[in-house]
Formats: C-alpha cells, structure tokens, sequence
C-alpha cells in the first residue's frame, strides 16, 4: 500500500498568493548574503541538502485542492541555481517537483527568494542563516549546530491567536498611486542605499523616533514633495507597514506571521513638516501596535478565511476572482510599501566571514515601488524594488537623507 505523504495546509495570510502570483506580480521576496570569497556551488549544495531536513515544512510542493491549494511534503532535494536574471522574479512553483522557495548563488553571493505563500521575512532569515552555517561547517569551520525542527515551526499561528467577537479594522479608501510607466514584464530594478547605522540611528533618536518610525517619516515627506511639486490630484496617502507578529504573540512559527498597519497621511489637510510627520508616526504607532489593535486584523484575516461561502468556492473560481479582488480591496488602497526586518546577527564564527546583508521587496503592479531595509553589523541597507524606470522617489528619498548629513553610498542593477 502507498504511503500517504505529510502536506501541510497553507497559512492565513499564504492561501492568498497563489492565486495572484504572475510575472508582475511575483510574490517574492529575497534575502542576500555577500561573503568575501566566491561561492563553491558544489559545497552550497551540499549544505542546502544537509539543511532542508531540518526545515520540513519547506521541503514541499503546492498541489492543487478541490477548495484551496496545500503543500505537499516531497522526497526531492532543491537544487542551487546560477543567478542569471533580474531578483525576485516570477516562481513556477504551480509546476509538478518546483518549490516554493530557489537558492541562487553569483560570485560571492547567496541569495534564497521565497515566495510568500510559504513564509515571510523571519522565517527566510532563519533559513538564510541556516544555510550559510552549514555552508561554512562544511569549508571547516565549525559553528552553531542545528535545532531539531518542532511542531510549532510549522502552526499557522493566525488561527492559534484568532479572537473571535472583535470588530473589523476600518476600511481604507482609494490611495495616490504613483503615475509611473511599467517597465517590460520580467524587469525589476533595485536601487540600494548603504547607510553608516550609527549615524541614521543617532539622527532618528534627535526626533524621538525609532529607525522605522523615521524611515516611514522620511518616506511620507518624500511622497508629499513629489506630489505638491508636480500638483498631482490629493489623495491619501497610505503606507503598508507588515508588522512581525512573532514580538507580539509567543509564537516560533516559520510560517507567515505577520499583519499590515496603515500609517496615512490627506496631504488635502494641508503641507506637514517632517516634524509633524513624525510625531504622527510616533502617536500612530503606538496607538496600533496592541493587540487589542491587532486582534482585529487577525478577527478579520482569519474570518474570512472560515466563511462557508468562501471555503465552498471552488479552487478554480478563487484562481478567477481572487487577482481582480486583491486589485481592488488590497493595493488599491496602498500608495506604496515599507518592510523593515531589523538588525540581523550571525554567530561570531563566520560573522567576519560575511560582508554584508540585503533584502529586496516582492514585487507588484499595484505597488509599483516598494522598500525593503535590514540591518548588518555597521550599516543598514535600504533598496528600493521597482517596476518602472523613473527613479524620482528614491532621488527625492535619498537626497533628503543626505541633507541630514547622513552618508549614503548608493548601488543600483540599472544599467
């Protein structure tokens, strides 16, 4: 008798981007570590061989359901692949023995881009760091061991923490979109900025505002000069903010677990200062980073998910409706996108062994500009993924920076 495989439902906020996922709108993210010598292929396959035993939830294919899609535990081993093209690009993993997740290797750099159906930015870090202790175990030098992987890596962690009663978040309204041309489709420009870390953190800290709450300052204030220097129509605009939910709620989940807040600004009401900017910030944050806040994004996430109306659509219906519904009821009310996955730590065996860290917003044609910042022993790196040659907001961005007497190396894969 043939031995039924292990599969694993996908989580709250995963069941959505299959449904979405095109060659604009990818759904993946990348996180990239440069070392100081170039990479052997032969060792880094090994050491991803040697570590996906110890991510099983990974180790998967996405199958079709009657009702929802689901991952399937495989027998087969990912395989490390050339980096040859543009980062973060459409992912076949619908495709019979594709994964959801690739391992790319370029010179001295690692890059591992996952699609969102199966983890987010805490899990692809754990992974990344994984995969790179391994990698030098095997050159010799010896580092951390692995953990044995536990049930709760594997839980949605959305339904774990679902509060039924609450009410809904408020709905957003249409928001500015940038009136940016699409470049042609398999196109994605990274421009990344590389700034000292002291220096941005002691220049958030003279305006009582922690490093997100200033980026996101700096980033509205970038929005509205280019806005009012181009007497645009006003509208909101909104931000999409994911918050790591993990900080929150005891949850070691390697799954998604994360919601987004909406930091927005009606430049209608009138021109703001940075200052003013900021202590919107500041208020807004702390108002919303709550769980009673929060507890009503998960209420609203994971109740839709339960409706006996949408759980009785068929898969290939969702596969119809679900691109048009995201358009309209998701970026439709952002203006743009900000992910900041904090200040990153290696063990100190191979810390000086890796140069440096990146990590590259998915991309999509709703949001056509998105920002991604982490953090790596002196510097945090901030790039800025998009979908359209106009480079004018991250001019904008970076030369207000500057003003500040902040220096910032600036980096970029246009040609």
């Amino acid at each position: 008798m043939k031995q039924k495989k292990e599969w694993y439902r996908l989580d709250n906020a995963g069941k959505l981007y299959p449904s979405i996922t095109s060659t604009r709108v990818s759904t993946v993210f990348r996180l990239s570590a440069t070392l100081y010598n170039n990479i052997d292929s032969k060792v880094l396959q090994i050491a991803l061989n040697n570590i996906i035993e110890y991510f099983p939830y990974f180790k998967v294919n996405l199958k079709r359901g009657l009702f929802w899609y689901y991952f399937e535990h495989t027998e087969k081993y990912p395989k490390v692949q050339k980096e040859t093209y543009y980062p973060c690009m459409f992912m076949f993993y619908k495709n019979k023995n594709s994964f959801p997740f690739r391992v790319l290797y370029y010179n001295n750099r690692i890059s591992v881009e996952f699609s969102h159906s199966i983890t987010d930015g805490v899990g692809a870090i754990n992974f990344l760091k994984s995969l790179l202790v391994e990698y030098f175990n095997l050159l010799g030098i010896n580092t951390d061991s692995h953990k044995i992987p536990s049930k709760e890596e594997a839980e949605d962690a959305f339904k774990k923490y679902y509060v039924k009663n609450v009410p809904n978040p408020p709905k957003l309204k249409k928001a500015f979109h940038f009136p940016f041309k699409l470049n042609s489709k398999g196109e994605y420009y990274i421009i990344t900025g590389i700034i000292p870390m002291d220096i941005l953190l002691s220049t958030a800290k003279k305006y009582n505002a922690s490093l997100t709450q200033f980026l996101l300052a700096l980033y509205f204030d970038t929005i509205q000069d280019f806005i009012k220097s181009n007497n645009f129509k006003l509208l909101p605009v909104v931000i999409n903010l994911p918050v790591n939910l993990r900080s929150i709620y005891p949850s070691n989940t390697m799954r998604n677990f994360f919601i987004s807040v909406t930091p927005q600004i009606d430049f209608r009401l009138g021109t703001y200062s940075f200052e003013e900017i900021v202590n919107y910030i500041r208020n807004y944050m702390q108002l919303t980073l709550n769980k009673k806040y929060i507890n009503q994004h998960i209420h609203h996430n994971v109740k839709r998910e339960k409706s006996i109306f949408i759980r009785l659509i068929p898969l290939f219906l969702k596969n119809l409706m679900m691109p048009t519904i995201y358009s309209k009821y998701g970026e439709r009310n952002y203006t743009t996108g900000i992910s900041n996955l904090g200040l990153i730590t290696l063990p100190k065996s191979i810390e000086d062994l890796v140069e440096r860290i990146e990590f590259y917003p998915p991309p999509s044609i709703g949001n056509i500009i998105k920002v991604g910042t982490i953090g790596y022993k002196d510097n945090i790196y901030i790039s800025f993924g998009s979908l359209t040659k106009t480079t004018t907001i991250e001019k904008i961005f970076f030369r207000k920076i500057r003003k500040m007497n902040i220096p910032v190396k600036i980096e970029t894969n246009r040609e």
